[in-house]
C-alpha cells in the first residue's frame, strides 16, 4: 500500500519532519506573540523589534519571517484581544436595553482597547491611511461595530444623524491619545468622555 503513493520508506521520512517544522512554527508564532503582549503591556510599543527578539529567546529572523514589520507584530497581538472586545461588544448589545447607553458602553469599550498599550493610538491612526497595513484589518471591524451602535442610536432618536461610525472611531482614537499625552491629569478623562459625549447624543 505505501508503494501506491510512490514512496516507501524514503518518502514517510520528511512527511515526520515536516509536521513537527509547522508545530514548532506556530508555537515559535504564538511564544513570541505572548512575549510581545507583555512587552507592550509593561513598556508601549517603543520597545525595539530585536529587544523582542532577544526576550522570546529567538533570532532576529525568526521573529521577521513571522512579523516582518512592527505593525504586523502590533496586529498579531491585537488580534489576540478581539475576541474579549467582541464578546463585550455581545454583552453590551444583550444588556443595554437603551441604544444611547450601548453606544456610549461600545465607546468607552474602544477607548480602553485603544490604550491597552502605550503608544498604540499612533499606529491605529496610520493604519487606516495605509491599504497595504496589517492593522487595517482590525482597525475596519471596530469601525464597522462602532457603525452598527451608532445606527441604532440614530434610529431610536438618541445620537445625532450625519455621523458615522467612522469619524467617531476617530473622535474617540483622538481622545485616548490625549490621555496618553503627558499633560493627561485625574480629570481628563471625564471632561473628554463629556465632550465626546455632548458631541453626538441628542439629548444634553
Amino acid at each position: 500500500m505505501t508503494s501506491a503513493v510512490g514512496g516507501g520508506p524514503s518518502s514517510a521520512h520528511p512527511s515526520r519532519n515536516t509536521r513537527p517544522t509547522r508545530t514548532d512554527a506556530r508555537r515559535n508564532r504564538a511564544h513570541i506573540l505572548d512575549v510581545a503582549e507583555q512587552v507592550f503591556a509593561s513598556e508601549g510599543l517603543e520597545v525595539s523589534m530585536d529587544a523582542i527578539a532577544k526576550r522570546a529567546g529567538v533570532g532576529a529572523g525568526t521573529l521577521y519571517r513571522h512579523f516582518p514589520n512592527r505593525d504586523a507584530l502590533v496586529a498579531g497581538v491585537l488580534e489576540g484581544r478581539q475576541p474579549d472586545l467582541s464578546a463585550e461588544a455581545a454583552a453590551i448589545e444583550k444588556e443595554s436595553g437603551d441604544s444611547g447607553a450601548a453606544l456610549e458602553r461600545w465607546l468607552d469599550a474602544v477607548s480602553r482597547w485603544m490604550r491597552a498599550y502605550e503608544g498604540l493610538p499612533e499606529p491605529l491612526r496610520t493604519a487606516l491611511g495605509e491599504q497595504d497595513s496589517p492593522l487595517r484589518l482590525t482597525c475596519q471591524e471596530v469601525i464597522d461595530t462602532t457603525g452598527a451602535f451608532l445606527e441604532a442610536a440614530q434610529g431610536d432618536g438618541h445620537a445625532r444623524e450625519g455621523l458615522t461610525g467612522r469619524n467617531l472611531y476617530l473622535a474617540t482614537l483622538s481622545m485616548a491619545w490625549a490621555l496618553g499625552a503627558p499633560s493627561a491629569d485625574g480629570s481628563t478623562r471625564e471632561e473628554l468622555n463629556d465632550l465626546l459625549r455632548s458631541g453626538w447624543r441628542t439629548d444634553l
